[in-house]
């Protein structure tokens, strides 16, 4: 088995049933076909079994937030999915639900031809629930396959309260996980596996494709989601943005940032072929890890500084995210706050505010900040904010809302329906970082705030000029 024991998760006990007709990967979040641990395993349990392997990738349309601009990416990688599994010979079912709860049936009703069903562990939003809700019906083997990050999910008992917790972890625990890499190309081996036929009450029921028109976000103009322009933007960052990330990526005029994450949170591009990239960029090889494993940002890698900048953001900032949701049921409730900032922000809860704003207000990016206003425009215009904005936008709302329960409902609100990479264990540490999360207290103590960490426009503005930005997001 070339899958490592802890990337499998057994989500039930019902048995593996070898004299069913096929083995079912059910795509949910690593939606790829390279360096996958989930396709991986379907294929090596395709071949142990002996029976051919069908990939089931749906698509509900019934969850909150979900919109044109989200289903539009994941189709695109559907199309790219769809052209590699034709090439290798596996049959693939790419199933968009045109109304909610019309897609519901169809994973179990597939499973009752299935020897086994694997899926996709993500510890985030709607999907843990969902595989809670198969496993209790199904009653075929279902496991969940962690590709998630450079490090298992289950590597630690403990959650982090800090970056430099979880670096330390990192440090320590990472140098052996490296040698535990995906397959670059599982289609490679699926030339033994062969394709299952799909049951004609499936295609007549559920029909592939299909792309439902949805009320709310309009897709990002000119950003296109799927694998092949992931590795097209992953490539492009590599050779004219990384040598510059280091002391660019807070200005908001150069700007060096990846813009892989929407990529990374819809599985189109895993974090293990973002470290290759680099890696090959670098001439780097593990044995190149530095001794210093202190927790400190740099002289971990062996790499440049550059490099070794981006990757404790694609690394270590977003696994620790990760870890915490897969710890943490209520990684989305205010009351997951450390107790030191529970304390402050209660303490200045009924500070007077300098102003409030509506959800609606906010939304429409009608604040007395132009600067603010700006980051949201781009927020609804891009589904993004330039990473440095991202921050101060935080704050801000905390600052213009009655309390911080409200500044949390509205950070989520926002992000969560306008950000391409929202809805995410990486997303909800930003958000949860603006009120102390993975954070530290701050002095002096200030109102609203107390001593979470401040930001303010004015000193934004100090660092670097925000003028082409205000005139680009001007309205």
């Amino acid at each position: 088995m070339s899958v490592p024991v802890s990337r499998i998760r057994k989500e039930n006990e019902a048995p593996v049933r070898p004299e069913r007709a096929f083995v079912l990967y059910w795509m949910i979040a690593a939606r790829r076909t390279r360096s996958n641990f989930g396709l991986e395993r379907a294929i090596e349990a395709a071949l142990a079994i002996g029976k051919p392997l069908l990939v089931l990738e749906p698509l509900r349309c019934g969850y909150r937030w979900a919109s044109d601009r989200f289903h539009n990416f994941v189709i695109d990688g559907m199309a790219d999915n769809g052209k590699r599994f034709g090439a290798a010979g596996i049959t693939y079912h790419p199933y968009v639900e045109p109304v909610p709860g019309d897609g519901s049936d169809l994973l179990p009703t597939l499973a009752r031809d299935a020897a086994l069903v694997v899926t996709d562990r993500y510890p985030c939003f709607f999907l843990p629930r969902m595989i809670r809700r198969a496993a209790e019906r199904l009653d075929v083997s279902l496991e969940s396959i962690d590709s998630t990050g450079l490090l298992p999910l289950d590597d630690a008992e403990k959650e982090f309260p800090t970056a430099y917790a979880f670096r330390r972890h990192l440090q320590k625990r990472l140098p052996e996980r490296l040698h535990e890499l995906p397959a670059g190309d599982p289609l490679a081996r699926a030339a033994r596996v062969r394709g299952a036929s799909i049951p004609k009450e499936i295609l007549a029921r559920w029909p592939a494709g299909g792309a439902p028109k949805l009320n709310g976000v309009p897709p990002v103009e000119d950003f296109r989601g799927g694998a092949e322009s992931a590795r097209a933007r992953l490539e492009l960052f590599i050779e004219e943005k990384l040598d510059r990330y280091a002391d660019d990526r807070n200005d908001v005029n150069l700007d060096v940032s990846s813009r892989l994450s929407p990529y990374l949170h819809f599985g189109h591009l895993s974090i293990h072929e973002v470290l290759t990239a680099i890696a090959a960029r670098e001439q780097w090889t593990p044995d190149r890890l530095g001794r210093e494993r202190a927790g400190k940002r740099e002289g971990f890698w062996g790499m440049s500084r550059s490099a070794e900048a981006f990757l404790d953001e694609a690394v270590t900032w977003r696994e620790l995210g990760y870890h915490f949701c897969a710890r943490r049921d209520d990684y989305d409730r205010f009351e997951a706050l450390p107790p030191w900032a529970l304390r402050t922000l209660a303490e200045h809860a009924s500070d007077p505010r300098d102003a409030t704003y509506t959800l609606d207000a906010f939304e429409a990016a009608s604040t007395h900040d132009p600067l603010w206003n700006a980051a949201q425009r781009q927020l609804v215009r891009e589904g993004r904010i330039h990473n440095y904005l991202r921050m101060l936008w935080g704050k801000k709302i905390l600052e213009w809302t009655p309390d911080p329960e409200t500044a949390l409902s509205v950070l989520i609100e926002l992000n969560n329906k306008y950000a391409l990479d929202g809805r995410d264990p990486n997303s909800y540490s930003g958000i949860f970082w603006v009120l102390g999360r993975f954070d530290r207290p701050w002095g002096p103590e200030r109102p609203v705030f107390g001593v979470v960490r401040f930001m303010s426009s004015r000193s934004t503005a100090r660092k670097m000029d925000v003028k082409p930005y205000l005139r680009n997001f001007a309205s």
